[in-house]
């Protein structure tokens, strides 16, 4: 299947969750924000969250500061 992430095209595997997906980027245990299709998913939602073809992922990471 194919998504659009953070607004590149990507190729995935089919049945792919939320979850999945940042683990396969390298971000689990960082604060991130994930939305889908302009929805924010909630974290305790990852996990349950499967990605569709044409999905439009969006991740940013949380950067503390002041």
């Amino acid at each position: 299947m194919q998504i659009q992430l953070n607004g590149e095209p990507r190729d995935l595997a089919p049945d792919l969750t939320v979850a999945q997906l940042v683990d396969d980027l390298g971000l689990s245990g960082r604060r991130i924000a994930v939305e889908r299709n302009e929805e924010i998913v909630p974290k305790s939602e990852h996990g349950a969250t499967r990605l569709a073809d044409g999905d439009r992922i969006e991740i940013v990471h949380a950067i503390g500061g002041g």
